[in-house]
């Protein structure tokens, strides 16, 4: 046992008794070793993860008489909930894929077990950001990382050049480029501050180092609204306000036509974002070019993260080692990471697959950059940690609907993240969780 923080939840649906960072049940991982076959079962939502875990059930599961049957979930709040409801049945699977961000609100409901035992010495395997993640700064380990999704700058190769504009280093040459962009091609922008992706927000936030919920005794500290958060949301607002990037969502149709016709020349984004441009801008294929995030500090490699999930083994599990053993397996066996890449289109967190292998040829979108993965790799060494606590949902659907409401009106950003602050403190106490102030 590491140490336990224990609140009283009116949410009685989701919660009645939390715990919090480092601890799952005490019965977790010490179950006696199971005699004869073992049966698991694996709630996920990533395609492929069946045909994965066959390569298993050939090979290693085969040897350990130790069997994974993976049954497609739904993603994001909707697994989240029906894990939880099933664990309150003792009803859960043995492993469930989270994304990281979940992974407080599963511990402080008491669904995941701590597998540091099992599991601890693949820490190595991943850069300390992401390691982070799944420990929740805890000497615990409540996941193993599967996939990550490292922040990158992305930008119109032929436009830059066609307009003089060099690629931005740094946050102050950013807000430069746009500038300088808007002057040369008034109706084109550099990018668009969207409302309808907290994820961005949040990756931006924690490599400007921010860290939004931590713990300290018996409470919760909420602290989105900190310095580094705001110095975000001043940067981005100002942009918006002075009218030189748009403040139009992404993911529209008209967020599309702008990237596909060449009105917005660059994107913020994550490693995944190839597949996303193949199918949102199809006529610039081979046209853009990913360049580092650019940075606060001049010189520095720090980036923040935007998705990313991880595996995790249930207290409900009667098995634990062997889901453990299995979870390992999954996220650092070369054989397992080819076949994630090939079979799932993830980019690994083990540091040692995120180049060679599948991820030796460049997205085929991004073949005039055939360095796609090496570049990436070194960009993913500086993946920020980040900090998440057990109502992330709620911060992020306030963001969404005080960041539309100032991005529409080109109003201050401040006052949007002071709501979305208090609204995620006031959901804690609501809950029954302590808060410090």
């Amino acid at each position: 046992m590491k140490y336990r923080i224990v609140a009283v939840s009116t949410a009685a649906a989701l919660a009645a008794t939390a715990l919090l960072s480092g601890c799952g049940s005490d019965d977790g991982g010490d179950e006696p070793a199971a005699s004869g076959p073992v049966s698991l079962t694996y709630w996920a939502w990533a395609p492929g993860l069946d045909k994965v875990a066959d390569l298993w059930n050939k090979g290693p599961g085969k040897e350990q008489d130790i069997t994974v049957t993976v049954k497609k979930q739904a993603s994001g709040d909707d697994l989240v909930t029906k894990i939880i409801t099933a664990a309150k049945a003792h009803k859960a699977p043995d492993l469930v894929q989270a994304e990281y961000q979940a992974l407080p609100t599963l511990v402080s409901n008491d669904v995941l077990a701590d597998i540091s035992k099992e599991a601890g010495d693949a820490e190595g395997e991943f850069t300390e950001g992401v390691w982070q993640q799944a420990t929740l700064g805890s000497d615990a380990l409540y996941a193993l990382p599967q996939d990550s999704g490292p922040l990158m700058f992305y930008y119109r190769q032929d436009l830059f050049e066609q307009y003089g504009l060099t690629v931005p280093t740094t946050w102050d040459e950013f807000a430069e480029t746009a500038r300088a962009l808007k002057k040369k091609a008034p109706d084109k922008d550099l990018t668009t501050f969207s409302s309808n992706d907290s994820g961005l927000f949040a990756g931006l936030a924690q490599q400007a180092g921010a860290k939004w919920w931590t713990t300290g005794g018996d409470k919760w500290k909420v602290a989105i609204a900190d310095t580094a958060t705001q110095k975000v949301a001043d940067f981005w607002g100002g942009l918006v306000k002075e009218g030189v990037i748009d403040n139009q969502p992404m993911y529209t149709p008209a967020w599309n036509k702008a990237l596909n016709t060449g009105k917005q020349v660059a994107w913020v984004s994550a490693v995944w974002a190839p597949g996303t441009l193949t199918t949102a801008a199809p006529d610039t294929k081979g046209k853009w070019a990913m360049a580092p995030l650019p940075q606060w500090t001049a010189g520095a490699n720090v980036t923040g993260s935007w998705g990313g999930s991880s595996t995790a083994v249930t207290n409900d599990s009667r098995n634990k080692k062997a889901a453990a053993t299995f979870a390992k397996w999954l996220n650092t066996d070369p054989a397992a990471l080819a076949a994630l890449v090939k079979e799932s289109g993830i980019y690994p967190a083990a540091t040692a697959a995120q180049t060679g292998g599948a991820l030796s040829k460049a997205p085929d979108y991004f073949s005039n950059q055939p360095a796609f993965y090496t570049e990436a790799a070194k960009i993913a060494q500086g993946t920020a940690p980040a900090a998440w606590g057990p109502n992330v949902n709620v911060a992020y659907s306030a963001f969404k609907d005080n960041f539309a409401a100032a991005a529409k009106d080109r109003s201050d950003f401040g006052a949007a993240l002071t709501a979305m602050q208090d609204a995620t403190v006031a959901d804690l106490k609501k809950q029954g969780f302590g808060v410090s102030e």
